[in-house]
């Protein structure tokens, strides 16, 4: 029997359905993931929750304008808890089970060195880790991209702070016993000895604890005016607090890891406290990434954005703007070559966090505290 034109047409519909759903498939960009591991519990939490959000902020509002090149940024997060080995775990399924293209935003110092050596052997990129630590700023050996200042050009501005402008000679340092500890002092001790000055006591607490009593009364019958903070806000603002209401009052400064508005709202006393910085507050800048960045706050009705907020978004943009000079699929080599060239050329992106004067000296801004 002949089979009519409407027959043959419904005969083959199927297999035209199949063959676009195929050409659109294989036409389509695949996705770009990024692995992020960060606390998301524990007494660091509200660090990485902030930097999370100012990330996802601006990945969100791409995607919804087709993402990089038509590929959208798919932001793979997991919770490490600030712990080393939550976050080899972590780097261990973000590469086996999830194929990222690149380690994206990772929290902190130790658990950055606990995934150093996955890093070095598969050179995955590690891109703006939360982290001043030298050995992911001075000759890394892992595949890495920063954009934040140092702990040492940290370092140095507090020890600046506290004996040309507070005129303090008698410092002791208070620092959390890891990596992140460890590397912050040899900045802070570096700069000290620059005016022939040695800390007159360092006191230790361990990592995701309170327990700092025995730092303070160390730090307390030692006879320092200024104390060097370096940790996290939770302890820190014990510290701070126990220490006022014990009637010893000397003044502080803390690295930005800390984050500056978490410890602020946590203290109940007037200190004299200045944290270190390595973005400007968004609320008092003109660079245009400062006032889009609040509009987006604005979108996502967070009332009080934070420093976090905006590294966390600004390390997205830098991303997107790299990814977006290379061709789809993106791949690893173009982009840390477009990174690279994306921070130099930017002049928005660069001016916020280096000197115009001396482009390769990352800038520092600070925060002083306030009680209200």
């Amino acid at each position: 029997m002949k089979l009519s034109h409407i027959q043959i047409y419904f005969k083959f519909l199927p297999w035209l359905f199949a063959f676009v759903s195929c050409f659109c498939s294989a036409s389509k960009p695949p996705e770009i993931k990024l692995g992020m591991s960060i606390a998301l519990s524990g007494p660091a939490k509200q660090i990485g929750e902030q930097l999370h959000l100012g990330s996802q902020t601006y990945f969100d509002k791409l995607n919804k304008k087709g993402g990089v090149n038509g590929s959208k940024i798919n932001l793979i997060v997991a919770d490490d808890g600030y712990e080393p080995k939550r976050a080899v775990n972590n780097t261990h399924r973000f590469i086996q089970d999830e194929n990222v293209l690149a380690l994206f935003g990772a929290m902190g110092t130790p658990t950055s060195h606990a995934v150093s050596p996955i890093l070095e052997k598969l050179r995955i990129p590690y891109l703006m880790p939360f982290s001043g630590a030298d050995f992911l700023h001075l000759n890394p050996t892992i595949n890495v991209f920063n954009i934040r200042a140092s702990y040492y050009d940290e370092a140095k501005v507090q020890i600046e702070y506290l004996v040309e402008e507070k005129k303090h000679t008698k410092i002791g340092f208070l620092i959390q016993a890891d990596e992140f500890g460890y590397v912050v002092e040899t900045g802070l001790l570096k700069s000290l000895s620059k005016y022939n000055l040695k800390p007159i006591k360092v006191a230790r607490y361990l990592r995701n604890t309170h327990d700092v009593d025995r730092a303070l009364k160390t730090l307390k019958s030692s006879g320092v005016t200024a104390i060097c903070l370096v940790g996290t806000y939770s302890p820190l603002s014990k510290f701070i607090n126990t220490a006022f209401e014990e009637d010893f009052k000397p003044d502080y400064t803390s690295i930005s890891f800390a984050s500056s508005p978490d410890l602020f709202s946590s203290l109940k006393y007037p200190t004299d406290l200045m944290v270190t910085e390595v973005v400007p507050n968004p609320a008092q800048c003109d660079n245009s990434w400062c006032k889009e960045f609040l509009s987006d706050m604005r979108d996502k009705n967070i009332d009080r954005p934070t420093r976090l907020h905006f590294e966390g978004y600004l390390n997205a943009v830098i991303f997107s703007l790299a990814a977006t000079s290379c061709e789809s699929p993106l791949e690893a080599k173009c982009l840390m070559s477009q990174l690279d060239e994306t921070f130099r050329k930017n002049k928005e992106i660069h001016e916020l966090f280096t000197y115009s004067e001396q482009t390769d000296k990352h800038k520092v801004y600070r925060s002083l505290f306030s009680l209200k």
